[in-house]
């Protein structure tokens, strides 16, 4: 088993991605050290769901190298989500005063996976139209820049809703590429979301006008004291994420998608997080 396709596929990738997130929120919005026991929970809530997620999964994209790596090795997902439960569920005891907080991203994050689940009550959200990518890129918002803000007890300002908006945006042009490539196959799963209703044309209009409303909240923060270095760092996972968009299209490496467009959520955070070293 390859150590790199191992970190990549098991979701311990995402969840570390998840976790660079959480932090760049307290490094900008809190101006303050990570509370560690919000880390452990979203670390392992992230690996939770997506081991629940790819385990109901493993008929997808047959062929591809993710595929044929869950096949042999689809017993781990299984055992990630127990750890990932367990620890969830440690951490959940120790933030229990937050617990609305926590909670409300459980229902965004199960109507992602619900569709998956075999049982005629849970296919019909196949149905539900947009559900698929902004449920998903809704919680990546709210997991990453709101409950670690709410679970602080930081001030809400304008660049707070600035930033929410443009990771948002980022996260949601990123979910455009992966609906984009999976969509003749929700197509024929009866799997309904905005991006099987559009065309090329529309798709590109819309991933475009994320594109612009990402950029123009992440410029805007300038009026709320971030330099231009933090800035240009925000930016730039959105101007790699535009410059693929033709690229992804003709290229469907499971690598390029589940690392490098996986790794654009997070790479503007670690790069700011290099500013605190």
């Amino acid at each position: 088993m390859a150590p790199f396709r191992f970190f990549v596929y098991s979701n311990l990738f995402i969840a570390a991605c998840a976790v660079l997130m959480v932090s760049q929120a307290y490094q900008l919005l809190l101006h303050t050290s990570p509370d560690w026991n919000v880390i452990g929970f979203v670390f392992f809530s992230t690996i939770c769901s997506y081991s629940f997620h790819w385990y109901l999964s493993s008929d997808s994209a047959p062929g591809s190298s993710r595929s044929v790596w869950q096949q042999r090795y689809h017993y781990i997902h299984i055992v990630l989500l127990v750890i990932g439960a367990l620890g969830a569920g440690y951490f959940f005891i120790l933030l229990s005063k937050h617990w609305f907080w926590l909670m409300l991203s459980a229902v965004p994050t199960f109507l992602y996976t619900a569709p998956k689940i075999p049982h005629q009550y849970f296919r019909i959200l196949r149905k539900i139209a947009l559900g698929k990518t902004i449920f998903l890129a809704m919680v990546w918002m709210y997991v990453t820049t709101i409950l670690p803000v709410e679970i602080s007890g930081g001030d809400k300002s304008g660049d707070f809703f600035l930033f929410i908006v443009s990771r948002f945006f980022l996260i949601y042009a990123i979910c455009i590429l992966f609906d984009r490539r999976d969509r003749e196959e929700d197509k024929a799963k009866g799997i309904r979301s905005l991006i099987t209703f559009l065309d090329e044309r529309g798709i590109k209009k819309l991933f475009i006008a994320s594109v612009l409303i990402f950029t123009a909240a992440t410029i805007s923060l300038w009026f709320y004291q971030y330099s231009v270095l933090t800035i240009f760092f925000l930016l730039i996972p959105g101007i790699i994420t535009a410059a693929l968009y033709n690229y992804s299209w003709k290229n469907i490496s499971d690598i390029l998608y589940y690392f490098t467009l996986d790794g654009l959520m997070a790479l503007s955070s670690a790069l700011t997080l290099l500013m605190w070293i």
